[in-house]
This record gives C-alpha cells, sequence and structure tokens, in this order.
C-alpha cells in the first residue's frame, strides 16, 4: 500500500510483580505522542513461537533481513501499525520476568484485598 512507511520506533518493555500477568509495551515514535499498551505475558511469551492474539493485538513470529523478529500487530479502530522486535531482546526480557514472579505463579502476586479496598472507597 502506497500510505505504508517504515521507520523506527523505540520501544519499552516494563514488567511489575504486581501487575503479574501483564506486559506494558511503550512505544515512542519521533515526534509523536508515545502510546502505551498492555497485553498478557503469556501471550508476549506465545508469540516467539507461533501467530497468537485476537481482537486489538496480534504477534506472530517472523524473519527480516535474516534476523529473527517477533511481528506485533496493534489494530485498535482508529488505524493499525505493525511493529518488529527482535526475537532475541523479547525472549530476554521474558527470561527476567520469569525470574520476577514465574510463570502459573502469578496468582500469589495479586494483591486483590488491597485492590478491592481502594476500589470499593472510590464509590
Amino acid at each position: 500500500m502506497p500510505d505504508e512507511s517504515v521507520v523506527p520506533v523505540p520501544t519499552k518493555l516494563q514488567y511489575h510483580a504486581g501487575d503479574p500477568y501483564a506486559v506494558r509495551a511503550t512505544f515512542c515514535p519521533s515526534g509523536g505522542r508515545a502510546a502505551e499498551w498492555f497485553f498478557a505475558r503469556e501471550l508476549l511469551a506465545d508469540g516467539l513461537r507461533r501467530p497468537v492474539g485476537a481482537g486489538d493485538i496480534r504477534l506472530r513470529p517472523t524473519r527480516r533481513r535474516g534476523q529473527d523478529m517477533v511481528l506485533i500487530a496493534l489494530l485498535p479502530p482508529a488505524g493499525q501499525a505493525e511493529l518488529l522486535l527482535p526475537r532475541a531482546v523479547v525472549a530476554r526480557f521474558l527470561r527476567r520476568t520469569d525470574a520476577v514472579v514465574p510463570p502459573g505463579a502469578e496468582g500469589g502476586h495479586l494483591a486483590l484485598d488491597a485492590e478491592l479496598s481502594e476500589f470499593l472507597a472510590g464509590h
């Protein structure tokens, strides 16, 4: 398509034990407004190996210019973007998240009582 363009977009992946199921990705386009997307850590891990996702976010492994990559397709109602992250970088990030909260142990890191109290105090 003629309106497609490829530009580098600095991307920051973050993970916090207090929200153990989620990964936050911050995309910071040059001269543009940063966009934050939250998605399941498990989705990111599965996207290393096979196409996954539905709705606004889809991931799949791919190869570009001889390098293994993970393609993240963001599909909000206002448009779409495809982002490529080096597979090795994503895998290293996920290994670090696993060291913080091992897969399957997420439930032990949720502060549901505190969050429920905070929610109820606001209503």
